[in-house]
């Protein structure tokens, strides 16, 4: 029974969404609910949750109910759901009454698989009514961070929805959301009266996305300067105010840039339109406030910039998740000033005392993580409760690290502060203590006599505040989950006040007073290396909006970025060549196939490109057989050596064929055969070495290492180094 229902998810994920495998924990997810479990699931953008609910709706007798804030993101799930062949429909305010009649209809009789409905029309009684009548499989709250008032984006009407579900049966339950701290997804659970579901919670680290923080000088000349190096690309520019996205959208567009407005100040009708370009690939750039949740689900949005400082890092991660969900590139640019921190302290005066400090908390992590010369991905993944061992070598900080310091006795004093004062304070009142300020708080609770008060005297309160926060990413001190912004001692920070040892501590940027280096080395962004003809690329990307055009839908409902790049590698000619590539599927094919298969076979004849049966490659090649068959057995986890024999080839050989592989940006897992002729010590003292060298050259690399590593051995480690931090 157990291989016939993987075989079913198997077959359906494969049809219906043109998959052939699962991605991180959708499977486990998937079965969770079929088994009638409450389940949460924590996954960042571009991971793949939608999947975990809309496959479950179809296998499942009856319809889903799927909460969702975003009217745009219904419309826009529901029409790629209704373009490979599911019913799927949406209840909501943008529907006229025959309409509404319609779906409630065909929910009914058992037609509709999914039923997308707003939070809002969730709480009307005519609603609640219907939905005790129909035949309800479970429901699915999605962007379940609206449900805390410590979520980035907290809605009233989502701490209704337990109650109302409970009305209309007795449903398991699935909650979704891309952007949860530990507080918050204690507060979902708690409100949810889930505390017993199932908790899958995938890595937040989107390791394709590239961040960067720019100080706010000449930003406009910074923006268009950049915008117009991504010629072609899809982006998102976010603002803070509707005046300045209506100024940035007008400023891209007498620049030659496809840009459009896209604002709640709009009217209705144009901001459909303007959306709805965007997706077509009409406009390259949407500019956007940060206040509205665009519910774009668009895969190939190549850049994401911040023109001005987000309300808070869970905001700043879910608009940067926007960028490269589908596995590919995607630059993160932040233009960052401190006066946008005042301006958003100005817009919380007229709340209450209570969430004017909680808005100021979040805040303060803003300003930590923009000043921070600490890996970005490291901060991010920390604020989410995630570790981070390494430093990621893919944002601006790794790129160019700023200068060091000793730092021993200033987290020695910083620790000391957080035990004298009974672990029971914040960030500020800690380097008040430190730096010896007698403020009212320090007096009232007599801190001015201990003997920890002033150690810091000498020190400026930046760079104490800039201790207190690197503490936190050394594990020395943590976050109080229950006490918002109370700081505690770890056992790891109690035995470094015992027994100390030295430590390097980097300097925070000072953005106004920082001169930045020349602007064009500021403009620079990572870019990959192609490994695909990018000319056959080029031309299936534009058939794919002419397709699209002529069908109504978005481009990427027809075919997705990685299916149009593995296209253009292996150039598959026959219908079943096209059905193997990954996203496609046989259901595609007929849809779509036809002219696809006509262009590439054409191209294949006109430029002379020798094709196989199994495998079509060209011939001065971008992926020859012999590659490919070494990427399937490493996937195999073959020993180099067999390969070698198996191809009467010399290790020299192999490891060359590995390295243009590697250089041509796959990601290949050699750990299997390199822990058979390398400890790990070894391994991790040449990941060091090239982690901090200023070149990759294995002749620098055996200059600098000396006689202890063959050159062989460096060569296998530099291999694991570039698919681990480059691809």
């Amino acid at each position: 029974m157990i291989a016939s229902l993987e075989e079913q998810l198997k077959d359906k994920l494969k049809e219906v969404f043109g998959y052939s495998s699962f991605r991180g924990t959708q499977e486990a997810i998937i079965k969770n609910i079929l088994d009638g479990r409450n389940t949460f699931v924590i996954m960042p953008t571009g991971a793949g949750k939608s999947l975990c609910y809309q496959l479950p709706a179809l296998i499942l007798d009856g319809a889903a109910i799927v909460i969702s804030p975003l009217i745009a993101l219904m419309k826009n799930q529901v029409d790629q759901l209704n373009a490979v062949g599911v019913n799927a429909q949406f209840l909501n305010s943008t529907l006229t009454k025959t309409e509404m009649n319609r779906v409630k209809r065909e929910t009914l009789s058992g037609e509709v698989q999914l039923l997308y409905v707003a939070p809002e029309s969730l709480t009307k009684e005519e609603n609640i009514e219907f939905l005790k009548k129909a035949n309800i499989s479970f429901a699915a709250i999605d962007e379940a961070h609206c449900i805390s008032e410590w979520g980035h984006d907290f809605r009233p009407e989502y701490r209704r929805i337990k109650q109302i579900l409970a009305q209309i049966s007795n449903m398991p339950v699935i909650a979704l959301t891309a952007t949860a701290t530990p507080k918050v997804q204690i507060d979902i659970q708690k409100n949810l009266q889930m505390e017993e579901a199932d908790i899958f919670k995938s890595s937040f680290n989107r390791e394709n996305l590239y961040y960067e923080v720019r100080p706010k000088q000449h930003t406009k000349k910074q923006l268009v300067k950049f915008v117009k190096s991504q010629k072609g690309k899809s982006g998102i520019v976010y603002c803070l105010s509707r005046k300045k996205v209506e100024e940035i959208a007008n400023l891209l567009q007498v620049n030659d840039v496809k840009a459009a407005p896209y604002h709640a100040g709009l009217d209705a009708a144009v901001r459909i339109k303007n959306q709805d370009d965007f997706l077509n690939e009409e406009v390259d750039v949407i500019v956007a406030t940060i206040a509205f949740g665009m519910g774009i689900d668009k895969p190939d949005v190549r850049f994401v910039v911040h023109y001005d400082t987000p309300k808070s890092l869970e905001g700043y991660y879910q608009e940067t998740g926007r960028a490269g969900r589908d596995g590919l590139e995607g630059n993160c640019i932040m233009f960052y000033s401190y006066n946008d921190i005042i301006k958003l302290e100005k817009f919380n005066k007229d709340k209450t005392v209570t969430e004017r400090d909680n808005a100021r908390v979040l805040l303060d992590e803003m300003v930590s993580y923009a000043e921070s010369s600490l890996c970005r991905r490291k901060q991010l993944l920390h604020y989410f409760g995630e570790s981070y061992e390494h430093d990621c070598n893919f944002c601006d900080n790794c790129l160019k690290p700023r200068e060091k310091f000793d730092g021993e006795e200033y987290v020695q004093w910083v620790l000391r502060a957080a035990m004298e004062t009974g672990e029971r304070f914040n960030l500020a009142h800690l380097v008040d203590v430190v730096k010896g300020t007698p403020s009212q708080y320090v007096k009232s609770y007599g801190h001015d006599a201990l003997s920890i008060f002033g150690k810091g005297k000498e020190l400026e309160e930046s760079l104490i505040k800039s201790v207190v926060r690197q503490s936190l990413l050394l594990e020395f001190l943590e976050k109080d989950i229950e006490n918002i912004g109370v700081l505690k001692v770890t056992a790891k920070g109690k035995d470094f006040i015992v027994d100390p040892f030295a430590i390097k501590l980097s300097k925070d940027h000072e953005y106004d007073v920082e001169v930045t280096e020349e602007e064009e080395d500021a403009e620079k962004v990572p870019t990959t290396t192609k490994a695909y003809d990018e000319a056959l690329f080029e031309m299936l990307r534009n058939l794919r909006k002419k397709v699209a055009k002529q069908m109504d839908l978005p481009p990427y409902v027809v075919f997705q970025d990685p299916s149009l790049e593995e296209m253009a590698t292996i150039y598959p000619t026959t219908k079943d060549e096209l059905a193997q590539i990954n996203g496609v599927g046989m259901g595609k094919v007929a849809k779509f196939g036809k002219p696809f298969l006509e262009t590439i076979a054409k191209y294949v004849e006109e430029n002379d490109i020798e094709t196989a049966s199994d495998v079509v490659v060209k011939s001065a090649g971008q992926k020859s057989k012999i590659k490919i068959f070494i990427i399937q057995q490493i996937d195999r986890k073959v020993d180099l050596e067999e390969i070698a024999e198996a191809k009467s080839m010399a290790m020299e050989e192999i490891i060359n064929e590995i390295e243009h592989i590697c250089y041509s940006g796959t990601k290949l897992n050699l750990e299997y055969y390199i822990d058979q002729v390398l400890d790990e010590d070894r391994q991790d003292e040449i990941i060091d070495y090239f982690m901090n060298a200023e070149t990759d050259s294995i002749a620098v690399a055996l200059e600098e290492l000396g006689d202890d590593y063959s050159e062989e051995e460096l060569r296998l480690v530099r291999i694991k180094f570039l698919s681990e931090y480059a691809n």
